[in-house]
């Protein structure tokens, strides 16, 4: 029996079922990455058994997509401190070039540790010119980040030559090869996950190939990536240092009406940022490569900022972004077309059940296009049998783009990103 209040014209029945539709949604968006890496589990899964493609998430594929994922993520965290306290860091490509240089140099003359925070040490140097610029001098961000890439990217060719040229396997481009760093073997899981994986079972293999790339030839840096990932979800939303830090990129003024000091926290955040990028480059230099090498990052910096902006400016959607790419980039080096082939059928069924969401939240206009471009997808996947060598590198960044595209209409940056503060306008 449902009651009304007089005069409302309201029935009182109606609150609890909103109050559980809220409590869902809710629940939804509190764990929805975990939904979305599930999701795309299973997608992958029934791909590679369709489309008789084991390449698709085997170990050495995802081991590889590890490789092209941790720089990517680096230099998105780095981007993510800075644009939470406000600054716009299209820099984060140079700051990385400087961390490969600071790898190639410190690594080779002191142990790979020194070779870290070499690079890092250099990536900060970098990020703290920008902030200077930024927060201090009050230059455009876009102007000075482009500035701190240009500048780096000549002043690393010209301190490679002067430094690398005379030593023994190095040359005016390259260093010689540099110290890896420690990497964790643990044979007693991987051995196991390998035979489950060779079964080639439905997602339980998939799973398997997942723990065998986790457990052998595991690079101690990318655990450290990993670290610093979740670190810095805790630091920023979980702390009083975060939230003044935060407070800076939402509302600088606000922030300073409540003594904090804008200034301070915006230049050790882009400091922060330029050490992050930097082991970004380190990373390139003495994990994924053997050594450092001119344009080495190869615009990894501006696609860290591409996953960050996908990842909603949260570590969470960073990482899932990160590993988009680093993903699509593994499985075109590992198979090439055809492994790409067989995921053109799970990004048919994705861009469809997309086509469906947006449907019902009444966005017509992009349920349409989702709904043609699945479509499109699915027959190109009927209508070839392995994906042009052509195209196949082009996929990670396609794929960059496109999820970028559809990200785009739930994205909510930092209400004061990119805004030039000046001290004392709170008042």
């Amino acid at each position: 029996m449902s009651t009304s209040t007089p005069g409302a014209g309201v029935s009182t029945t109606a609150a609890p079922h909103a109050s559980r539709h809220g409590r869902e949604r809710s629940a939804f968006f509190r764990y929805r990455w975990w939904i979305y890496t599930v999701g795309a589990l299973v997608l992958v899964s029934a791909a590679r058994i369709i489309g008789n493609a084991d390449d698709v998430s085997s170990s050495g594929t995802l081991r590889a997509a590890i490789l092209a994922a941790v720089p990517i993520a680096l230099a998105g965290l780095g981007g993510l401190w800075s644009e939470r306290a406000g600054v716009v860091n299209i820099g984060l490509e140079g700051m990385m070039i400087m961390g490969t240089l600071g790898a190639g140099y410190f690594g080779y003359h002191y142990g790979w540790i020194a070779g870290v925070l070499g690079g890092m040490l250099l990536g900060a140097v970098a990020g703290l010119v920008h902030a200077v610029a930024t927060v201090i001098f009050g230059v455009d961000h876009i102007v000075s980040g482009v500035a701190i890439n240009i500048i780096t990217l000549g002043l690393a060719g010209f301190l490679a030559e002067l430094l690398f040229t005379d030593l023994p396997g190095g040359g005016p481009t390259q260093s010689p090869t540099l110290p890896k760093p420690w990497e964790i073997d643990l044979t007693v899981i991987a051995d196991p996950a390998k035979t489950v994986e060779d079964k080639h079972w439905f997602v339980i293999s998939d799973l398997a190939s997942a723990v065998g790339a986790l457990t052998l030839n595991l690079s101690v840096l990318t655990i450290l990536a990993l670290v610093l990932v979740v670190g810095s979800g805790w630091v920023l939303w979980r702390t009083p240092f975060g939230l003044r830090l935060r407070s800076c990129g939402e509302s600088p003024a606000a922030a300073e009406s409540l003594g904090v000091d804008v200034y301070r926290y915006k230049i050790v955040a882009v400091t922060i940022s330029g050490a992050l990028a930097g082991l970004g480059g380190v990373f390139l230099a003495m994990v994924a490569q053997s050594g450092f090498q001119q344009n080495q990052t190869g615009g990894r910096g501006y696609i860290g900022l591409a996953a960050m902006i996908f990842g909603n400016w949260r570590p969470g959607g960073l990482l899932l972004g990160s590993g988009l790419f680093g993903y699509t980039n593994g499985v075109q080096l590992r198979s090439g077309g055809t492994s790409l082939h067989a995921l053109l059928l799970a990004a048919g069924v994705v861009l469809l059940v997309l086509a469906v969401v947006q449907l019902r939240r009444g966005v017509r206009g992009s349920a349409v296009a989702s709904a043609v471009m699945g479509a499109a997808v699915i027959a190109l996947y009927f209508s070839i049998d392995v994906v042009p060598r052509q195209f196949t590198t082009m996929a990670p960044y396609v794929a960059t783009l496109l999820v970028l595209a559809f990200a785009s209409q739930s994205l909510r940056m930092p209400a004061a990103d990119g805004q030039v503060y000046r001290k004392g306008s709170a008042g």
